[in-house]
């Protein structure tokens, strides 16, 4: 079994090793499939698993936030482990491993570590849709030391090196309850139609806790070192989320590929706060918000970072529901109900505050106001269906945000139809209008 094993690591060392940058001009092209698809739901079961998602996903956001001066004083920090925002939107397929083992995990753009349930063996598993992954079957895996360089990307006060095990032990925690506890190693990754990525770091998760919707895992793809954006050496990608209420696959480019019109609107990232565990958000800086022909009355520090590195607006792929900072909420939502000016409704059953008792029941009859969010030398306007939730049985239609404390975020539905570029050498988010299941 060894001499085997040794056989195909050599014949792997013949074989090139592909970064995004050699391995083809075009770049990669993924699929990613919304986590509510692969199951039976109806649209409105598809809504309040939205909502209760994209509150789950906030609370993770704040539970991410800087430790108050009060804690740093006492010494709390250095004893908490990383929370993380829980994460099960858009699910990306991949293989892992050689032979590979086809895997699927969940994409996001808030959070940097790539990982997957881990059978070595597995203490705690919870339920996913494909088996298992197990090291001992790979030829590719391989363990990183805990002195290294991606060992310390981690970032993690809860571990440190100890020489009876030399290994570098990660420990996530996300919003929601869900956490993954294991070791974090290197393997051989297969993206789109075959093209094989070498020495990617992961985290090999053996004692797993709650859900990840359908899913194996998680694809970080924010801003820090371990992302999987960071470990290909791209300087860009795109995606175009395929409307909420469509079964369609958003694509996902990686590289060159990634490319838009140039009619495309463009706002540069803000400056992200120094370390900690919001460093690898996508902030950017909103000026305000237009209602109609009405630019509302927000004070733009509402959407600014403080000093300490709370508040502030990002663009993020886990949150469904666009959060607005609960003083910028309640100025929109008067003035989208005084446009609107139908009876209110309730909208609990959907997790929705703002909603409208529609005319004889059509609520496709409601005139809603047009609404666009005023970036950094770009405006976003808003189609209807990206801000206006419907149920028809009940005859209800909704504004589809919601209200929170402490920081904004531009959700999944209100970048649908649009096609998303982070320029990650420029510093730039671009965009543009798109009929993504056409890409």
């Amino acid at each position: 079994m060894a001499s085997g094993r040794s056989l195909l690591l050599w014949l792997l060392l013949l074989l090139p090793s592909f970064a995004i940058s050699s391995a083809s001009s075009r770049g990669i092209r993924l699929e990613l499939t919304h986590a509510d698809t692969r199951g039976d739901f109806t649209g409105i079961e598809r809504i309040r698993r939205a909502a209760d998602r994209s509150h789950r996903r906030v609370n993770g956001l704040l539970a991410a936030a800087p430790p108050s001066p009060a804690s740093l004083q006492s010494g709390g920090a250095d004893e908490t482990a990383a929370v993380h925002a829980s994460a099960a939107t858009y699910l990306v397929d991949l293989a892992i491993g050689t032979p590979p083992l086809p895997i699927t995990a969940v994409l996001d753009t808030g959070s940097d570590l790539i990982w997957t349930l881990c059978d070595a063996p597995c203490r705690k598993c919870f339920p996913q849709p494909t088996p298992l992954y197990a090291p001992a079957m790979s030829a590719t895996y391989a363990n990183v030391s805990c002195r290294s360089s991606l060992c310390e990307a981690l970032r993690n006060p809860r571990y440190h090196c100890s020489a009876p095990d030399p290994g570098c032990a990660y420990y996530f925690s996300y919003g929601d309850g869900t956490s993954t506890d294991g070791a974090l190693a290197t393997e051989t990754l297969t993206l789109g139609s075959g093209t094989t990525v070498h020495g990617i770091a992961f985290g090999c998760g053996t004692e797993n806790l709650g859900s990840t919707d359908n899913s194996s895992g998680v694809v970080g793809m924010g801003r820090g070192p371990l992302s999987l954006a960071s470990q290909l050496g791209i300087t860009r990608f795109s995606y175009c989320f395929t409307p909420f209420s469509d079964k369609a696959a958003s694509p996902l480019y990686l590289g060159p590929s990634a490319t838009l019109s140039t009619t495309a609107q463009s706002t540069p990232f803000a400056p992200n706060p120094a370390g900690g565990r919001r460093s690898s958000y996508y902030y950017l800086t909103l000026e305000g918000i237009t209602v109609g022909e009405t630019l509302l009355p927000i004070d733009p520090a509402v959407f600014q970072l403080s000093p300490m590195g709370g508040g502030g607006f990002i663009i993020d792929s886990g949150t469904t529901f666009t959060a607005l900072e609960e003083r910028a909420f309640v100025v929109l939502a008067r003035a989208v109900a005084a446009r609107v000016g139908l009876p209110l409704a309730s909208g609990a059953h959907l997790g929705l505050s703002l909603c409208f008792a529609a005319p004889e029941g059509k609520t496709e009859a409601v005139d809603v106001p047009r609404l666009v969010f005023h970036f950094d030398g770009a405006d976003m306007a808003l189609p209807r269906e990206s801000y206006v939730v419907e149920d028809r049985n009940a005859g209800v239609a909704c504004l589809g945000m919601v209200s929170m404390r402490g920081m904004s975020v531009l959700g999944s539905l209100q970048q649908q139809s649009m096609h998303f570029l982070y320029d990650l050498e420029g510093g730039v988010l671009s965009f543009e209008p798109a009929e993504c299941g056409k890409l």
